[in-house]
């Protein structure tokens, strides 16, 4: 009798095959509910969850996803018409956003914490002062 349902154990090949959906762009969401050979996106959380490995090449997909939106920002912007250009404006704001948070040290907000010369940085000491009852 066949099994009912999508698969649940965690396999290595339906692993690579996510992580690498992801790369190109997809959205979790999006490969599991056009997938009916992938696990339900519950089951991916926790496959996330329990295996750290999974979990690692998760990570570096999404990173290589920020790369995929950044082209994708690219290619928006350069077919872009001034009777699309508000529409436009915020596909591309909208991946700009999320590729700040897929990889943010290189396509998030800097901030950076300096002083100048009128008004240095300085460390002061701070002293608890604990009061007994």
């Amino acid at each position: 009798m066949a099994k009912v349902g999508r698969p649940s154990k965690f396999n290595q090949d339906l692993a690579d095959k996510i992580c690498e959906l992801i790369s190109e762009g997809n959205s979790i969401r999006r490969i599991v509910e056009s997938n009916d050979d992938l696990p339900h996106i519950r089951t991916f959380f926790r496959w996330l969850r329990e295996y750290p490995e999974f979990r690692h090449h998760y990570e570096q997909a999404v990173e290589e996803r920020a790369e995929h939106l950044v082209e994708e920002m690219l290619e928006i912007a350069d077919q872009s018409t001034p009777e699309y250009a508000a529409v436009n404006r915020l596909r591309v704001d909208t991946r700009k956003w999320a590729a700040s948070k897929f990889k943010p040290k290189k396509y998030g907000e800097r901030q950076v914490i300096a002083g100048d010369e009128d008004a240095p940085l300085a460390i002061t000491e701070v002293k608890r002062v604990i009061i007994n009852q």
